[in-house]
């Protein structure tokens, strides 16, 4: 099992920015997909972003494609989530989230691991 922390969340005016942090331990692999995912209130939970500890394979929700990055630190074992043009509707509380699978996805079923997430909130 991997365990994860997630920091960075908070209230933010719409148009702004904030940068969330993963801070990953345990079983880590460079195999492992590290992916972010939302959910709102009375939402399911929806993917966001992910990407591998190795090189390449990022890929985003269309939502968020052009808005958020994702990127890691594979020193620190940290994996960020930097938003920038936020909107209300990206608010949400965030999860960090890890996957064995070695290929892409998106579904939050084939992530076993979990973060307790972190609020974030934007303001029009």
């Amino acid at each position: 099992q991997v365990q994860l922390v997630e920091s960075g969340g908070g209230l933010v005016q719409a148009g702004g920015s904030l940068r969330l942090s993963c801070a990953a331990s345990g079983r880590t692999s460079s195999n492992y997909r590290m992916g972010w995912f939302r959910q709102a209130p009375g939402k399911e939970r929806e993917f966001v972003a992910a990407t591998k500890w190795s090189a390449g394979s990022t890929y985003y929700a269309d939502s968020v494609k052009g808005r958020f990055t994702i990127s890691r630190d594979n020193a620190k074992i940290t994996v960020y989530l930097q938003m920038n043009s936020l909107k209300p509707e990206d608010t949400a509380v965030y999860y960090c989230a890890a996957s064995p699978f070695t290929i892409p996805t998106m579904k939050v079923s084939d992530f076993e691991s979990w973060g307790q997430g972190t609020q974030v909130t934007v303001s029009s």
